[in-house]
């Protein structure tokens, strides 16, 4: 049954919906029924597989509560048949709770009390509306009992009332009306606490915008400012179009003496007990909408972030700035080995200039760097500064680009730093990051908690749990597209391999120091704990530039090493030529196979067959070659020499629901609003630009007070 549901959710056919959720079942990882069970899927990419997974998971904890919520009313002795059809056909966890909640335990309410003192068959009768004649204090009297605190007839009345009140509370479709009047005609209002406080959240110190409409990251905004205590924030909803609502489905004889008493009873329950609890709901769903928004832009601009290109074959400068503490300096050769450290002191409180550019200068000279590799964090600007004046009046042939450090704090902390770097302390640790990132982003940046690379909005107001779990799929996804070299992956990068949990890549760097390198894939099989099921999960992963077989440098997966051979047998060759003087003919013969065809002779599926012909043609590649190159600078920008109109290259730094921030070489990113990133309509600016991207554009306006710049990359 979840399988159809999901199928229609998602316009797919219930069979590919089925076979991925026993894959899932079955214990295989997403990247793996992604990449190597196509046939099965239907070619579902990863995105879709992680919807179908989520989406199960919810309608299964859905059925759970459905079990559990129809055993604790049986136990009560209230289960009707209506009520439990209803609940069988409830399609959300809201509505089943809305179902249960006049059998939950309450705590102690006006309406519990009421009940206790006895005033329950008064409130029955009251719903009853057949009393047309005579007064409402006569049928009440009755209740009136001194000992029960019921001292007149008026305080049975108001006790029967507050158990009507809160029957009409527990109506679930009462209750479900009245969130959709909230979502749909409510209106989220904000006020300043002290309107004299100077704050990032100013616009909402007086502020009104409808409920249906506001945007996601406003509505963490607002949750923020009102963390801080600089804003009050409050859904105001319209109550007489929803008391007039509930009166009407409440009052079924017009003429009942107890009309009245029902109507303020209607206005009671809407005003005490459901609109602060359904105005609580609909903040949530707007907090869960806006968090699902920060964790989809988060986890795109890690995506590019992970993805953005190696820089190969240069050794590298990396400088971690510094006022106070001084500017850290590593050098690291072309594999990332650490060549000479140092630090800098050329910007306040000490100001030794003249001694920086002569220790910058023999160490780019020394340690022949060609690449310096700045952290765009505090002094980043200045240090760019020093660096373009040491580059200019030493006549080096270095260049330099602008790094993002985010996180290197938190990694030069980690235990992993530690281990890596005992001897150093945790600043020139950064350096030493900075640089890495340059040459290899993705195998430098596993070692940081995802949710550390502050690419992203909001990302501290976001359910910690879900945001780990987003992002570390990201990672996941990212490093399985690229693939990891068996022989020199650290621990960091091995864990988020397919099926490789992080023992078990600790104990395959192990097995690698004291065993040497890798020479096939199958040797995975001596690791402890590393069973036939992961190796199936990760072997397709993993590279081996220099193993026995040239197919263990592709993606193609053990299971269809027979397929790969057969294939490169209709091409004339073997595996050993896929590299060496004839591997160019044999790629071209591979690109004349047509997959369709190559599968029917061979018995195997076109996706796959399509997959290896691929594989063979590009052994291997890393998809990250084709991402944009950082952009390398030899002077600088500064501030006061934009002006308005002038067009320039920058990087995009980060990308958030309004717009990309670009650095163009001045102390801040420039905004590119939402509105100038494209000619034609942007529905979200991940759909037009990505972290690391180099792009035009131009400069719109420039506030030097504020150190703001306003850019544009319309008509460019």
């Amino acid at each position: 049954m979840e399988a159809g549901v999901v199928a229609s959710e998602l316009g797919l056919r219930t069979a590919q919906v089925a076979n991925t959720v026993k894959l899932l079942d079955e214990g295989n990882t997403i990247p793996f029924i992604a990449r190597y069970r196509k046939e099965a899927t239907g070619e579902l990419d990863e995105n879709i597989i992680r919807k179908i997974e989520e989406r199960v998971r919810y309608l299964r904890n859905l059925e759970a509560r459905k079990e559990e919520v129809l055993r604790l009313i049986g136990e009560q002795g209230k289960l009707t048949d209506d009520l439990r059809d209803s609940i069988a056909k409830a399609i959300k966890l809201q509505e089943v709770e809305d179902l249960y909640r006049p059998y939950r335990q309450k705590r102690r309410t006006r309406a519990t009390v009421a009940r206790e003192r006895g005033l329950e068959p008064l409130a029955l009768r009251i719903l009853a509306q057949e009393d047309e004649r005579g007064s409402i204090e006569e049928p009440a009297a009755g209740y009136v009992n001194p000992e029960k605190e019921i001292n007149t007839a008026h305080d049975a009345i108001a006790g029967a009332m507050d158990i009507i009140a809160e029957m009409i509370s527990d109506d679930a479709e009462t209750r479900k009306n009245a969130r959709g009047a909230v979502f749909t005609e409510g209106m989220v209002v904000t006020e300043a606490v002290d309107p004299e406080t100077r704050s990032p959240f100013e616009m909402y110190y007086d502020y009104k915008e409808p409920v249906r409409k506001i945007p996601p990251h406003r509505v963490l905004a607002i949750n923020r400012g009102e963390k801080e205590g600089l804003i009050t924030a409050r859904i105001e909803a319209p109550p007489e179009k929803i008391i007039s609502a509930i009166r009407k489905k409440l009052i079924t004889n017009e003429k009942t003496i107890w009309k009245q008493v029902l109507s303020d009873t209607a206005e009671d329950a809407y005003k005490r007990l459901i609109a602060p609890s359904v105005e609580r709901e609909v903040r949530n769903g707007l907090t869960d909408k806006g968090e699902e928004q920060a964790i989809l832009i988060f986890s795109a601009n890690l995506r590019s972030l992970l993805l953005l290109a190696p820089v190969r074959g240069k050794t590298v400068l990396g400088v971690d700035p510094g006022f106070r503490t001084g500017c850290k300096l590593a050098a690291v050769d072309e594999t990332g080995k650490v060549l000479e450290v140092g630090v800098i002191y050329p910007h306040p409180p000490q100001n030794r200039a003249a001694e920086a550019k002569q220790t910058l200068s023999g160490m780019v000279r020394e340690n022949s760097v060609e690449l310096i590799a700045i952290g765009n964090g505090t002094a980043s600007r200045e240090t760019e500064a020093l660096v373009a004046d040491v580059i200019r009046e030493e006549g080096l042939q270095a260049s330099y680009t602008i790094v993002s450090e985010a996180g290197a704090s938190v990694y030069s902390a980690s235990k992993v730093a530690g281990e890596e770097f005992p001897e150093y302390d945790l600043s020139l640790r950064s350096a030493v990051s900075i640089a890495r990132r340059l040459q290899d982003p993705m195998a430098e940046l596993v070692k940081i908690e995802p949710k550390s690379i502050g690419v992203g909005q909001y990302q501290h107001d976001v359910a910690p749990k879900r945001l780990e779990e987003s992002l570390s799929g990201v990672v996941e996804s990212c490093v399985n597209a690229v693939g990891v070299d068996l022989n020199t992956a650290s621990p960091s990068l091995l864990k988020y391999v397919a099926g490789i949990k992080p023992a078990v890549a600790r104990s395959i760097v192990s097995f690698r120091e004291k065993n040497g390198k890798f020479k096939n894939r199958r040797q995975l099989l001596k690791i402890p704990r590393l069973g036939e099921q992961t190796f199936v999960q990760c072997a397709g992963f993993i590279r081996l530039p220099d193993g026995e077989n040239p197919l263990e440098n592709t993606p193609v997966h053990p299971e269809s090493y027979d397929i790969a051979e057969e294939i490169l047998e209709m091409a004339g060759a073997g595996p050993k030529d896929l590299v060496g003087g004839n591997s160019g003919k044999v790629r071209s013969k591979l690109a004349t196979l047509q997959p369709a065809e190559v599968a029917d002779k061979l018995g195997a599926g076109i996706p796959t067959v399509r997959d290896i012909i691929e594989a063979l043609q590009k052994p291997g590649r890393d998809p990250r070659d084709e991402m944009p190159k950082p952009v390398f600078r030899k002077d600088i920008t500064t501030l006061e020499n934009l002006k308005p109109g002038m067009t320039l290259r920058g990087i995009v730094r980060n990308v958030v629901d309004f717009g990309a921030f670009v650095d163009i070489g001045v102390k801040h990113d420039g905004l590119v609003h939402i509105s100038e990133l494209s000619d034609r309509y942007v529905k979200s600016p991940v759909d037009v630009v990505s972290v690391g991207d180099s792009v035009k554009v131009r400069v719109l306006s420039v506030d030097i007070t504020r150190e703001r710049v306003s850019l544009s990359m319309k008509g460019i």
